[in-house]
């Protein structure tokens, strides 16, 4: 199926500077958020503390379970709406000690006084002690580093190093923008997100593979066209298959997003923003990391030119 014209010739690589400039606002933007809020908002998984998933019988308002959870000696506690509905919290308190067993029990009883009995339903309760949080941090962290790794290995087998640099540069490109956007909405990270941020690089090193594949097909086709205008005909041949891909995906995502509920928001908003990252960073960031590689080869680094002219 052709959405695009097949002899369209845009001019992506044109807007290279553009694209880089608009990457690094969006990372230094990022970057910005963490810093001002002292780095990312780890969710219970790896700050460690208590977490209580509340449902009550009529809507209420987190200032009135805060209220009523005064006399729970939780620590600090922060309450949130889960889900759409007014009836639905959590609760979490940075603290985690053998006292805190049969948590569930103290925390409704203590709501019932106030709520009315048989109003108040505790979901789940899950407790993490801080030195397991880092634990599960590191690995997580290392789970992302050695899937990078491996990605390197890969690409550098089946292609050359210089794609591989360029799929990995485009990689880190796409974890730090869903990174600040996790930052600037104020979104958890936890374990499923971790798995968010490893399908990312999933799915984006399977669009940069298409294009790499496409860009090496072309070099014995076309190889008097010169470099940089093989790189743009192969990223215009590929570009009814990445719109026809990305498109249907974000539109699976994006029903997650709207209708999934609670429990997978935050997932389905870092695939969300993921693979729009991971589509924008194959055809603006690993390409003109291949032209700017060619041009240091050939002795002319920094220039992009294009043969054809453009759409």
């Amino acid at each position: 199926m052709q959405i695009i014209r097949p002899d369209i010739n845009f001019d992506f690589i044109g807007k290279s500077k553009a694209a880089i400039i608009l990457s690094v606002v969006l990372i230094l933007i990022g970057v910005a958020s963490l810093l001002f809020k002292g780095g990312p908002n780890y969710g219970i998984d790896f700050a460690g503390g208590t977490l209580v998933q509340i449902q009550f019988a009529e809507p209420t308002s987190a200032g009135q379970i805060k209220e009523a959870l005064k006399e729970v000696e939780l620590g600090n506690v922060v309450v949130q709406q889960f889900g759409d509905d007014a009836n639905e919290f959590l609760v979490r308190a940075q603290q985690t000690t053998t006292e805190l067993k049969g948590l569930s029990q103290t925390v409704t009883e203590a709501l019932e006084k106030v709520y009315g009995e048989g109003k108040v339903e505790v979901r789940r309760t899950e407790m993490v002690g801080p030195q397991v949080g880092k634990d599960l941090r590191e690995k997580g962290l290392m789970a992302i580093l050695y899937a990078m790794i491996g990605i390197l290995i890969y690409i550098t087998w089946r292609f050359e190093f210089r794609y591989g640099v360029g799929a990995i540069v485009a990689l880190v490109h796409d974890v730090l923008i869903t990174l600040g956007a996790f930052s600037l909405f104020n979104k958890e990270i936890d374990l499923p997100i971790i798995a968010a941020f490893l399908a990312i690089i999933g799915y984006s090193l399977n669009d940069t593979i298409i294009i790499c594949d496409r860009i090496r097909e072309n070099l014995g086709k076309h190889a008097k066209e010169g470099f940089a205008a093989i790189v743009n005909r192969s990223i215009n041949e590929t570009m009814s298959r990445t719109l026809l891909t990305s498109g249907t995906t974000l539109l699976v995502v994006a029903a997650l997003f709207i209708f999934g509920g609670g429990v997978i928001h935050n997932f389905a908003f870092a695939l969300l923003v993921g693979i729009i990252a991971g589509t924008y960073s194959t055809i603006f960031v690993v390409s003109p990391i291949l032209i700017y590689w060619e041009g240091r080869k050939t002795g002319h680094a920094g220039k992009v030119p294009t043969k054809e002219k453009t759409a």
